[in-house]
């Protein structure tokens, strides 16, 4: 593994309305390693998540992929980077547009993408099959399945590139036990495929203190 191999935010700082969020946070998340995270609600855990996701771009600071500075945030970001990094963040209602049935919720990573029909929906069927939903589930749309299934689509749609990167935002703190084994174990053995880093973001010590390689206590700077 060269010595630059990770997903890093550096000197990230982030403000909302003249309140600092983030004050020059830096954490680096290496290949094939788990990064528990937990503090205070308000801390900028969930900011810091969406930074290093490609999701905002910081005021200050930078975020890096194998050592090689990432610019723009969104669809500004480059296509190379955005489909290296996942996240599956807590609330799977706030995160799934209502009007997609599942099927079309775990396809828009790779529509976005202009990947081809027939390659997407073997793409769709495969990840629904990880996922454990079957495909009357796939027919129906956010409204009309519990959290725990939509919780498990937004899982395949974060996994739907094989990302060398997942961010996990409270991603299982809404679920059931039983769905929690679930998300936890899909996630386990696609890190242990593919020597994906995964960031995990929690307020439950069990989970942290089971899963994590490395464990840090509020934000670092």
């Amino acid at each position: 593994m060269p010595p630059s191999a990770g997903l890093s935010a550096h000197d990230v700082t982030v403000a909302y309305g003249g309140r600092t969020v983030l004050d020059r946070a830096t954490v680096r998340v290496e290949p094939g390693e788990t990064v528990g995270l937990r503090g205070p609600s308000g801390c900028g855990k969930s900011t810091l998540v969406r930074v290093l996701a490609l999701l905002h771009r910081p005021s200050h600071g930078h975020v890096s992929l194998d050592g090689e500075p990432v610019g723009g945030a969104r669809h500004r970001a480059p296509v190379a980077a955005r489909t290296r990094i996942g996240v599956l963040f807590q609330s799977p209602r706030g995160a799934a547009d209502p009007r997609l049935s599942l099927a079309d919720l775990i396809a828009e990573p790779l529509r976005a993408v202009r990947r081809p029909a027939e390659e997407v929906r073997e793409r769709v069927a495969e990840l629904a099959d990880i996922a454990g939903l079957t495909p009357d589930l796939l027919r129906r749309r956010p409204h009309a399945v519990s959290d725990g299934q939509l919780q498990r689509a937004c899982l395949a749609r974060a996994l739907a590139h094989r990302p060398d990167y997942l961010l996990c935002d409270e991603a299982t703190a809404m679920l059931d036990a039983s769905t929690q084994a679930h998300v936890a174990a899909v996630i386990t053995g696609h890190q242990r495929r593919f020597g994906t880093g995964v960031l995990l973001v929690t307020h439950d010590p069990a989970l942290i203190a089971r899963w994590a390689d490395r464990i840090l206590e509020g934000i670092p700077s």
